[in-house]
């Protein structure tokens, strides 16, 4: 018998089990895939950590959660500068005034503010009531047609104009020649990759891979006391309320022998709506000062979720947080026991700093 039983080896399963053992319980931790670490995995491919499932850079503003991933990783001092590429011209990410100057050749503050206020005036949209709107009224006409509409459409599967405003709330606009996309006061990359910083977090806890915890719910709940649920929360229901809605990513993987830099940059977004990825990443750009005889590119992919396929991203509209509510109480009803966590467990967004205190919090709670 186990105290716990962790379904999930991401990250925040892989918290929640370092924390669980570090208060003296026993932790079994079983993922449906063969290797650990969820979405964040990173395989050695020709002397590259690759990010399998897209990029991933840790960035935080919290002290407590930069302090707690370095106690299992190096991590290296990569700062997030994407480009876009709109039919060729390339700009600066996110809106800067690097950004402002190739697009309208303004060079001060001053300058960029007075356009971006002229275009959100002439657009005369006082209660954005799509996304498409929302845009325009923050950061204008110029910079949603070449920058944002493409890549949302793509990102969403739909137009902007029947996107939901809440989708960007706010935009990064920034009157200053930075180009560190984050802004944090804390970012990089594990040197030895993600997944080794997962395999660390494990230490001292039995994982069982290519163990799918659905097909195997009877004989798995017998071996402990608890359930730790980081799965889709509906998929533990059987559906039975109905399905969630996701987003799915797909991606397409190439080596490129005796290439040693081909795009000149870790991530390029693709903005316009005729290139059917929206982002190429090379993966060998994260690790500064990295040298190999060859590199690896990966196309990424947006669709929507169907069932079979990874979930991604959570639909946080009306209807599914409604339904997601309906789910939640459920839980409460027929599984007091089972603590639904994570991204996919709570229906949820998070980025990785917040996936981890969350995680941490969750392990506090139930210990």
């Amino acid at each position: 018998m186990y105290d716990y039983l962790i379904v999930g080896a991401g990250l925040t399963g892989s918290v929640i089990a370092h924390e669980l053992r570090g208060r003296g319980k026993s932790v079994l931790v079983v993922d449906k895939r063969k290797h650990i670490a969820g979405n964040i995995f990173t395989e050695n491919i020709s002397g590259i950590h690759v990010h399998v499932y897209g990029a991933h850079i840790f960035h935080t503003n919290s002290k407590a959660a930069w302090d707690y991933v370095n106690q299992f990783a190096d991590f290296n001092r990569f700062t997030n500068s994407p480009i876009a590429n709109y039919k060729g011209e390339i700009y600066s990410l996110p809106f800067s005034m690097y950004t402002f100057n190739k697009m309208w050749g303004v060079k001060t503050p001053e300058e960029a503010r007075a356009k971006i206020e002229s275009q959100k005036r002439e657009s005369g949209i006082t209660n954005p009531a799509n996304l498409e709107e929302q845009a325009i009224s923050l950061v204008g006409r110029d910079i949603y047609e070449r920058l944002i509409k493409g890549y949302t459409e793509k990102q969403w599967g739909r137009p902007c104009s029947e996107l939901p405003a809440f989708i960007i709330k706010r935009l990064p606009v920034r009157y200053t020649y930075d180009n560190n996309y984050f802004n944090a006061l804390y970012q990089g990359i594990p040197v030895s990759g993600f997944t080794e910083m997962v395999n660390r977090l494990l230490e001292g806890c039995d994982v069982r891979l290519s163990c799918d915890y659905l097909t195997n719910r009877s004989e798995l709940d017998g071996l402990a006391g608890k359930v730790i649920f980081t799965g889709q929360i509906d998929s533990y229901f059987g559906y039975s309320l109905g399905h969630l809605e996701y987003r799915t990513l797909r991606f397409e993987h190439e080596v490129m022998k005796g290439i040693t830099n081909f795009q000149g940059n870790a991530v390029i977004n693709w903005t316009d709506i005729d290139v059917p990825y929206m982002r190429t990443i090379e993966h060998k750009h994260f690790y500064p000062g990295l040298e190999t005889d060859s590199t690896v590119l990966t196309h990424e992919y947006s669709a929507e979720w169907r069932p079979g396929d990874e979930p991604y991203y959570p639909v946080n509209n009306e209807r599914n947080n409604s339904l997601c509510g309906e789910y939640r109480k459920l839980a409460r009803e027929k599984c007091p026991d089972v603590i639904f966590a994570g991204r996919l467990g709570e229906y949820k967004y998070y980025d990785m700093d917040a996936a981890l205190l969350r995680a941490v919090e969750i392990a506090a709670q139930i210990s």
